[in-house]
C-alpha cells in the first residue's frame, strides 16, 4: 500500500523557505510533512485530541441566583411637596 501524500497550498519549508514544496502524510500512527524541494521531513505525533477554546458563545456561567437582590427605589420627596 503506498502512502498518500498531500500537497499544502501556500506553506512554505521551514528550511529552505520554497513555497508550495511541502507535502504531508500519515505514517505508521505518525503525521508527516515533507519538503519536495530539499527533503526537509518533520515529524507530528498528536497524543490527544485538540480542545475547542472557550468563548462567549460556548462558556458555561455559573448559576448565580443567592447573588441576585431585588432593589426597590422610591422617589424622593420634591421641594414643593415638603413646604405644603
Amino acid at each position: 500500500m503506498s502512502i498518500k501524500k498531500r500537497f499544502i497550498a501556500g506553506a512554505t519549508c521551514p528550511q529552505c523557505k520554497a513555497q508550495d514544496r511541502t507535502v504531508m502524510y500519515h505514517s505508521e500512527g505518525k503525521d508527516y510533512r515533507e519538503c519536495i524541494a530539499c527533503g526537509f521531513i518533520e515529524a507530528r505525533l498528536f497524543d490527544s485530541q485538540p480542545q475547542e477554546l472557550e468563548t462567549r458563545g460556548n462558556r458555561q456561567e455559573p448559576q448565580r441566583q443567592s447573588e441576585i437582590q431585588v432593589l426597590h427605589f422610591t422617589p424622593n420627596p420634591s421641594k414643593d411637596d415638603s413646604d405644603a
